[in-house]
């Protein structure tokens, strides 16, 4: 059963512009608590200690972690539950294998930490920062943060160990479970894919992530920004017409980007 879609609109580039769902590509299977009342599992708020039901204050020594195992069946977990676990697991990034990073596909990465030496760990973290340069692997690892276990990459960047958590095989929708019978050539020509081709070099350059920054957070806070002192507030936006032709779309667009590249080498 594919996800529902969380956003639509479209791609755009160049006059090119494809109609599209967003829909999420992985699923958690982290193991969610719940934090109720022990002496019914009824659910309370954990910041304010009050049931949710009633609205009764809950003392925090009847405040207790549990695991919904099946509808309306609760375990209660405590801490020396957990202390039960292996100790060496939630202390250690145990590295499993070394792999080329270019095997990685990115929709395998959730969230990245930098690492850094404690006291007398210097020399060793140098040593495996140069090591994973030199040979250009990165190491595939398992670390437990807050109680889940993540399968993690842990890579070489600007001198410093970065952990980079990663999403099991199990969590990553295959793109058949949500393309399904679209996922088909739909048609396409060979003229449309050598032009497209074009477009995609044309607009092509080297990757620097100083030339992108927020375009909607600084124009949401302008507007704020202006609400609050009462200023004018922009016109709504107008979407620009579209061109429906797809070929017609992709010449046009193959031009523009020609046109673009010759002004800046004879600028």
């Amino acid at each position: 059963m594919p996800p529902r879609p969380i956003w639509s609109g479209t791609i755009s580039f160049g006059l090119v512009s494809i109609p599209v769902r967003m829909l999420t590509a992985t699923s958690s299977r982290e193991l969610r608590f719940h934090f109720d009342d022990r002496r019914d599992f009824e659910p309370i708020g954990y910041d304010d200690k009050v049931r949710k039901d009633t609205g009764e204050h809950v003392d925090p020594d009847d405040v207790v972690r549990a695991f919904e195992l099946e509808k309306g069946r609760f375990v209660p977990i405590e801490p020396e539950d957990l202390d039960r676990l292996d100790v060496e697991l939630t202390h250690s990034v145990d590295i499993c294998d070394f792999v080329s990073l270019d095997e990685i596909d990115p929709i395998y990465f959730r969230q990245a930490y930098y690492l850094v030496p404690q006291e007398g760990g210097e020399k060793p973290y140098r040593l495996l920062v140069r090591a994973l340069d030199e040979t250009g692997r990165v190491g595939i690892a398992k670390v437990v943060i807050r109680n889940k276990q993540h399968l993690a990459c842990l890579r070489p960047w600007d001198g410093a160990l970065v952990l980079e958590t990663m999403y099991y095989a199990e969590e990553v929708r295959r793109p058949s479970d949500v393309l399904g019978k679209e996922a088909g050539e739909n048609g396409v020509r060979k003229a449309e894919v050598e032009m497209a081709k074009s477009l995609v070099q044309n607009l092509s350059a080297e990757f620097d992530p100083e030339r992108y920054d927020d375009t909607y957070r600084s124009e949401l806070l302008e507007l704020i920004r202006a609400k609050a002192e009462g200023a004018p507030l922009p016109e709504p936006h107008e979407e620009e017409a579209q061109v429906v032709d797809l070929m017609q779309a992709l010449r046009e667009s193959v031009e523009r980007t020609q046109r673009a590249r010759s002004s800046k080498k004879t600028a």
